[in-house]
């Protein structure tokens, strides 16, 4: 099995609500945020690839098997994904890597802080939470949620690795279906309650390939 070509998928991210992909705090802070979202050594929010890639594969499987666990998935969505094997069953290679997101943050100074928005930090806004307590109808236990806020833009890159002898349209395929079904799903926590709404773009129909063994 040879590597014949690269298929480079670039797009953005567009978040529709707060999004919230936990990280750690260095520090506790009396009073602080309680829940921080993921960010560089800079302090800039992004989407790991490893969030991304995780949330596309199971959207894919639950729509078209409802696999309950990596050795359940349709075989597409083992060679798209990849899957380290088994026992009884080879491992596949996967053909897709998926890069981590960044956060333009040219977009955002303009659209945001030139504007004069509420932030809690320079990227990220606070959500404060209780709980509620059905019994007695009223909040508790409070916390505060740190969020990128609605509106942000994160540029993301995919690379579909094509092999000799295979198609490279069936996966093209797969990652529009994931596309699709993440739009009408949430990424990150806390999508039930609202968070992790978003907007894909991207180049798909018409992605750079780098040809490599003709």
């Amino acid at each position: 099995m040879k590597l014949e070509s690269k298929t480079i998928i670039k797009g953005t991210i567009t978040t529709l609500t707060g999004l919230h992909i936990g990280g750690s705090k260095s520090s506790l802070d009396i009073g602080g945020i309680d829940t921080a979202v993921i960010k560089d050594p800079l302090g800039v929010p992004y989407i790991p690839g490893s969030s991304l890639k995780g949330k596309l594969r199971a959207l894919l499987a639950a729509s078209i098997n409802g696999a309950p666990d990596e050795s359940s998935d349709d075989e597409s969505i083992k060679k798209l994904f990849g899957y380290a094997g088994s026992r009884t069953e080879s491992g596949e290679v996967t053909r897709l890597i998926v890069r981590d997101a960044h956060l333009d943050t040219e977009m955002f100074k303009r659209d945001f802080i030139d504007n004069g928005a509420i932030l809690e930090t320079q990227y990220t806004q606070e959500k404060a939470e209780n709980k509620i307590n059905r019994k007695l109808g009223r909040g508790g236990h409070p916390r505060s949620i740190e969020r990128v806020p609605a509106g942000a833009v994160f540029n993301f890159e995919l690379v579909l690795n094509n092999y000799s002898g295979e198609d490279p349209k069936q996966f093209i395929e797969l990652i529009k279906q994931g596309f699709k079904l993440l739009e009408d799903d949430y990424l990150g926590g806390s999508g039930t309650r609202g968070y992790g709404k978003v907007k894909i773009e991207s180049n798909i129909e018409n992605a750079d390939t780098k040809i490599y063994q003709e």
